[in-house]
């Protein structure tokens, strides 16, 4: 196990995903500076359950997703840009919050499926994506398509459709990518009902 900075936000990231943000709290401004400065491993992203992210009794998941800043930006508004990939889902043992008020979480890895193709029945969701990445642009133009992978694939939609957050965290939270497939692709019909 091994300790790393957590950053509770209202989103879910999978390994494999991109996820630009803007820092504007000291307390994340210090941990940008740490991770680049001292390479200590990224940071982990993990969902709120309940508060919100500037809440610092803010409720979070402990499932969430090891980040690694790829890039960094000073936006015309003076705040930090950061763009952060994930990297592997881990599991939050226990957290403690700095006197700064950052929280910092003693994370363990989590064992991953070997790489699955998807399956054919399939196919259309490897197609909407598609067409969702080439509509987003910058930076998801810059990521290399991987839509033949099964977990890469149900990640970057459940990343970019409107599903509540507590529905994406489960996907996350689930191990098998082909149930994440299937509970995805019905979660989808349900919730594009006219």
């Amino acid at each position: 196990m091994k300790s790393l900075p957590l950053f509770p936000l209202t989103t879910v990231l999978f390994p494999g995903g991109l996820l630009p943000l803007r820092i504007f709290e000291t307390r994340y401004i210090d941990m940008v500076r740490e991770c680049m400065r001292n390479r200590i491993g990224g940071f982990v992203v993990v969902a709120i359950r309940e508060g919100h992210d500037t809440s610092p009794d803010a409720d979070f998941a402990t499932i969430g997703t090891r980040a690694e800043i790829i890039d960094w930006d000073q936006r015309p508004d003076g705040l930090l840009g950061i763009l952060a990939s994930g990297q592997e889902r881990v599991h939050v043992q226990s957290h403690e919050r700095r006197a700064d008020g950052l929280l910092v979480g003693r994370i363990e890895a989590m064992e991953e499926w070997p790489a699955l193709d998807l399956p054919l029945e399939y196919a259309s969701l490897a197609e909407l994506l598609e067409r969702l990445l080439d509509q987003l642009g910058t930076p998801w133009s810059h990521l290399e398509p991987q839509l033949g992978d099964a977990a890469w694939v149900v990640g970057r939609l459940t990343e970019l459709l409107p599903l509540a957050l507590d529905r994406k965290q489960a996907l996350l939270e689930e191990d098998d990518p082909l149930e994440r497939l299937r509970t995805l692709r019905s979660l989808m019909l349900v919730e594009h009902k006219p």
